[in-house]
């Protein structure tokens, strides 16, 4: 195995783990969410012409009834991923409100849009006809464009799909060199200026193929130069996808840290959250599961279930309230070691709670309840996890003692 052919294998298989890992996004995200279902068949669509380039695959499908079916296979492939990042393409930069002075940029990208998927399917049209009339396939090819090198038929075809493909690679470029100036958060910027130094790779590699094509025509290269000419071009590809597959995942990586932080959060409440479900079983949409299968579950988005835990936990909060005294605010402040403000008094005032209306207190007026202390969602999400991770700590004991205290004070339990 050479060098490049090890490179084809590593990069299609980088190819791959991109379009596994947009995967969910792109299939129960929002049902109006075309970007990442155009990206996600983007890296799909190239994940499986890359695949057509190895050469296990190569030579197995050339070497079928149908000789050089990988070709075609590979642009057949690639033309469908060109097509859905057209239509990323569209979608991102084709939008505009105000309709009176139109960005120069979006009335290219609605030009596309008029345009794209009409292009794709005659290119698709083209090319199936002429892999099957003037392509000559005498013969199995290891290397289609070396092998072909001085054959019109070949060069036709090729010039048909380079057309296309550098076309598209010019649009991206493009749009994204613009974007690229106009970002304003460095990770978005690095991610673009990869994807369009990635496309004005993937431009060079067409012009330079179609014009070695076309005078291998007119004068036929020998076999050793257009062998050598394949490989460097083959291997400025591998470079493209390199560059487009990290670029295109760098702005995605910066939510890989708020969701590990989601996880987290999701992790470190799940107790506290459980526990007043079971005791208020009505409270959520859903009857609350072990930890192991709540982070199994894909039909909620991670933000969205701890924002709905928070809130569960917040009502059910509310509703301890109506069986405990005023007393027991207090009582768990002192137990935290005085002053208000404190996740163990919470946690304290939560335990001592749910352990009074387990042993049978009747519902009355709502007691006091320390004040809530978060200005946004993720400040009460950040509190709450303090106070789950406090809670943890709270012994049965410990609780009945609180409860105790509020007995000793001498006042009555709300009727």
């Amino acid at each position: 195995m050479t060098p490049l052919d090890l490179a084809g294998y590593l990069i299609a298989g980088l190819m791959t783990a991109v379009a596994l890992w947009r995967m969910p996004a792109a299939l129960w995200g929002d049902e109006e969410d075309r970007r990442r279902r155009a990206l996600w068949g983007c890296y799909a669509g190239f994940a499986l012409a890359l695949w057509t380039k190895t050469r296990f695959v190569r030579v197995g499908l050339n070497d079928s009834p149908v000789t050089d079916l990988s070709v075609l296979i590979k642009h057949y492939t690639a033309t469908i991923a060109i097509l859905a990042i057209l239509s990323y393409i569209v979608a991102i930069y084709g939008r505009y409100e105000d309709e009176g002075d139109i960005p120069r940029h979006v009335r290219f990208a609605r030009l596309i849009q008029q345009v794209a998927a009409k292009a794709s399917v005659a290119t698709l049209v083209l090319l199936t006809v002429l892999f099957f009339t003037v392509v000559d396939r005498s013969t199995p090819s290891d290397r289609f464009v070396a092998d072909h090198a001085g054959q019109w038929g070949a060069t036709l075809y090729m010039s048909v799909f380079y057309l296309y493909l550098g076309a598209a690679s010019a649009v991206c470029a493009y749009q994204w060199a613009l974007a690229t100036g106009s970002a304003r958060m460095r990770h978005l910027r690095v991610g673009l200026g990869m994807m369009t130094f990635a496309m004005f790779i993937g431009v060079g590699y067409t012009v330079s193929r179609t014009l070695f094509l076309w005078v291998s025509v007119v004068d036929r290269p020998s076999e050793s130069f257009a062998l050598d000419f394949d490989e460097v071009t083959e291997a400025a590809q591998v470079v493209l996808f390199l560059f487009f597959a990290v670029g295109a995942s760098i702005p995605a990586l910066s939510n890989v840290r708020r969701r590990a932080k989601l996880w987290r959060a999701q992790v470190r409440l799940h107790g506290l959250w459980y526990e007043l479900m079971t005791a208020f079983p009505d409270q959520p949409f859903e009857p609350p599961r072990p930890l192991r299968r709540e982070l199994a579950r894909f039909d909620t988005p991670a933000d969205l279930r701890v924002d709905r835990w928070a809130a569960d936990i917040a009502d059910a909060v509310e509703k301890l309230r109506h069986y405990v005294p005023d007393t027991l605010l207090p009582a768990a402040e002192a137990a935290a070691g005085g002053g208000s403000g404190s996740p163990l008094a919470d946690a304290y005032w939560i335990r001592a709670a749910l352990t009074a209306r387990a042993a049978g207190a009747p519902a009355g007026a709502a007691a006091a309840v320390s004040t809530q202390h978060a200005t946004d969602q993720d400040g009460e999400v950040a509190w709450l996890v303090r106070v789950a991770a406090a809670y943890r700590t709270v012994t049965p004991e410990r609780a009945r003692q609180i409860l105790d205290m509020c007995d000793a004070t001498g006042k009555e339990q709300p009727a």
